[in-house]
């Protein structure tokens, strides 16, 4: 009996050195989530610059957006998403970043009165990962925390 325990002891052992070599990896793939997340929206941002005609005859006619004027939500939806993704890629303020960003992708899924399952599906993908962003913060390569090891140690 007392042979079993040790056996399974030095393989829980190896199995959480093994494990404890993947946390060094957590830091690259917020960054990397940060910057896949922060250049979808970045990018339909500009988009939205390019063409400002068209991007409020679409708020006005295609978006539904609840309880405001559509040149209202144009122009926040598209600050949005040019301000906020910087603060994600940054990681200044991640979490109120990623949590903007959030209702951005929200507000963009129920104002469309129609919407491809593809296109929900990314949605879907941009708020699983903006949610990691507001639980478990910017992640160590961020401005969060450089400002938090020299501010508030």
């Amino acid at each position: 009996m007392n042979n079993y325990v040790e056996k399974v002891e030095r393989l829980g052992q190896i199995y959480f050195a093994f494990i404890s070599k993947f946390n060094l990896l957590q830091p690259l793939a917020l960054l990397a989530t940060r910057f896949y997340v922060g250049w979808v929206f970045f990018a339909s941002g500009l988009t939205k610059l390019r063409d400002w005609e068209s991007t409020l005859f679409l708020f006005e006619e295609e978006y539904a957006v609840p309880f405001l004027n559509f040149e209202l939500a144009a122009w926040l939806g598209t600050a949005g998403e040019l301000i906020l993704p910087v603060l994600l890629v940054l990681g200044l303020g991640g979490r109120f970043a990623a949590a903007g960003l959030s209702i951005v992708n929200i507000i963009a899924v129920i104002s469309l009165e129609a919407i491809a399952p593809a296109a929900f599906t990314l949605h879907v993908l941009w708020g699983v990962l903006l949610a990691q962003t507001v639980l478990w913060g910017s992640g160590a390569i961020s401005v969060d925390k450089i400002l938090k090891l020299k501010f508030f140690k």
